[in-house]
């Protein structure tokens, strides 16, 4: 049986979607079978980001009872995705849940996109996930939607994996991971850099991590991969290799490695 993971933001412009689709290939790179899955239903952008603009059967049409769920799959050369319709029409997003059971039997790793709001659309993402990750940027007013999101995810009983820092310049003005971790109490799992490469990706319609492998945000999606899936990774890099003290999010992720498949 497969892991579902939901992948949350309560703010838009944090990069939830682009973490999805970036963090799934690098999962699959692993060879692990991936599927994600758009639950952002009333502004879906997975689709739009991988090149499927109309597609005849979404996620919409399966949670309205009027397709199966394997006519919504569009594979790609190392994931499968299940788009929703951007002029969608009203669904019960509280139906994802059993949509996916069988599905996690076919995957190891099912990625579900949420929407931006605290709403229904969340709710049945995280009810649907054995685990949340929770996409932040390094900012007062999105840690304070960061932190309903968590408080949201605790009170249905949905564990919490960790968060994921998007966007950071290492700029001193900027919340640092201490003071994330110290106020969200939850582990900072992956610091992804802001990079232009991110924004020519989507121009390209293809995930970060595929677009530019080597670069420093896909090295460090590579390591929270690895972890999620029980595997180490280690990238051969001068500053690393000569560095005796570990950061942060690779404490936790060792924490998290250790917890869970030791």
């Amino acid at each position: 049986m497969g892991k579902s993971i939901g992948i949350v933001s309560l703010k838009g412009g944090v990069g939830k979607t682009s973490v999805v689709a970036a963090l799934g290939a690098a999962i699959a790179g692993f060879n692990k079978k991936v599927l994600l899955v758009d639950g952002n239903f009333s502004a879906p952008n997975l689709g739009l980001h991988l090149n499927v603009v109309e597609p005849e059967v979404t996620l919409h049409h399966v949670l309205n009872g009027e397709a199966n769920i394997k006519d919504a799959i569009h594979k790609f050369d190392n994931f499968d995705m299940i788009p929703s319709s951007v002029f969608g029409r009203t669904v019960n997003p509280l139906k994802l849940k059993d949509k996916l059971r069988f599905l996690k039997r076919k995957y190891d790793i099912v990625l579900l996109d949420s929407s931006p709001a605290l709403n229904e659309e969340t709710l049945g993402v995280m009810l649907a996930s054995d685990g949340i990750l929770t996409v932040t940027t390094p900012d007062h007013p999105t840690l304070g939607m960061t932190l309903k999101a968590i408080k949201l995810a605790r009170q249905r009983d949905t564990p919490i994996d960790g968060l994921i820092l998007n966007k950071v310049n290492n700029k001193n003005f900027e919340l640092s991971v201490e003071d994330i971790e110290e106020t969200a109490e939850v582990p900072v799992m992956a610091v992804i850099p802001y990079d232009i490469n991110v924004l020519k990706s989507l121009s390209e319609f293809t995930p970060s991590t595929i677009h530019k492998p080597n670069s420093k945000a896909s090295e460090e999606y590579k390591k929270l991969a690895a972890t999620l899936i029980g595997e180490k990774y280690k990238s051969f890099n001068l500053k690393n290799f000569f560095r005796i003290t570990p950061n942060r999010p690779e404490i936790n992720r060792e924490i998290y490695y250790d917890r869970v498949f030791r």
